[in-house]
């Protein structure tokens, strides 16, 4: 992939839920936040997310509202963001 592919690429957050809930519920109880490409239902460190669950812009990566985050998705994250 060119590296101004990778640039112009879009994230967003999205939740993944404790074990039993899902995104289909109102305020179902978020495990960890994760970043994917995209509007994707794959997580950037591989897990593979409800299509349901609740979405948030990347903007707010690192804020107290992306508190828990995926370590791993931080991580390549940053290596796609300049």
């Amino acid at each position: 992939m060119e590296e101004q592919e990778v640039y112009g690429m879009q994230h967003e957050m999205r939740a993944e839920y404790e074990e039993g809930s899902s995104g289909r519920v109102a305020g179902a109880p978020v495990k960890i936040w994760h970043m994917v490409r995209g509007s994707g239902t794959t997580a950037m460190c591989g897990r593979e997310l409800d299509p349901d669950a609740e979405t948030r812009s990347a903007e707010i990566w690192a804020t107290d509202d992306s508190v828990p985050f995926c370590h791993s998705c931080g991580a390549m994250y940053l290596r796609e963001v300049p």
